[in-house]
């Protein structure tokens, strides 16, 4: 497949063979291809990088590969593409730096809302381990005591939750003990395409960036 030429805040993806998926191209169509061994520092595909997407090799470790990368593209952000999804990879990889982990195979439609949160300042992580780490950090917070809360702080999220409706609340306290969309719909007798608009809603009312900082709003410990 010919190299594009790059464009400014171009997506650059990094594969073993140099190649791209259909639906990455889908996505987005100018981007530029490049195999690992070809990034060069300071090079005009490197600099002109809004993303880089590194679609990783099976056979070598995944942090490796993240490492070698960033030390060539310096503080560009990176999103992880993994043929087969592995939460254990995906928390050693956001530990190196990384602010996305996907599917390689995702559609055209995930891959431009993964970049989307991404180029916005936010993480991508995919819901089985969004829900592990949501599970985990209730666990955490419920053993606070109260004199590690401030003083002040269950009243101002006391004054957001109130903000939502009756309903709303039902989900997003279910959300933040790690539910799934699923789970909840089956719990409340509600549609998925339902719990969808719920949370949306929720997330706007609470300012909300993902179920993560949702579990933190809820239990009282948002950071700043």
């Amino acid at each position: 497949m010919p190299r594009r030429a790059p464009v400014p805040s171009q997506h650059l993806f990094v594969s073993p063979s140099g190649e791209a998926l259909s639906r990455w191209l889908e996505a987005f169509p100018r981007a530029v291809l490049a195999k690992p061994k070809e990034l060069r520092k300071g090079s005009e595909s490197v600099k002109n990088a809004a993303l880089v997407w590194l679609h990783l090799d099976q056979s070598l470790p995944c942090v490796d590969q993240l490492v070698a990368i960033k030390k060539k593209i310096g503080t560009t952000r990176v999103i992880v593409l993994a043929s087969i999804p592995d939460n254990e990879d995906a928390l050693a990889l956001f530990s190196a730096g990384a602010r996305g982990y996907c599917n390689a195979h995702a559609t055209a439609a995930n891959l431009k809302q993964v970049a989307s949160a991404v180029q916005a300042g936010g993480l991508w992580i995919g819901e089985a381990l969004m829900q592990r780490l949501v599970v985990a950090t209730h666990g955490a917070l419920s053993r606070k005591t109260l004199r590690q809360v401030p003083e002040k702080t269950p009243q101002s999220f006391s004054e957001k939750l109130h903000l939502l409706t009756a309903r709303e609340n039902e989900v997003a306290k279910t959300l933040a003990n790690g539910a799934s969309n699923k789970e909840i719909a089956r719990m409340l007798g509600i549609t998925d395409r339902t719990v969808k608009a719920h949370v949306s809603a929720i997330f706007q009312k609470l300012g909300a960036r993902d179920r993560l900082h949702l579990a933190l709003i809820i239990n009282g410990h948002s950071p700043t």
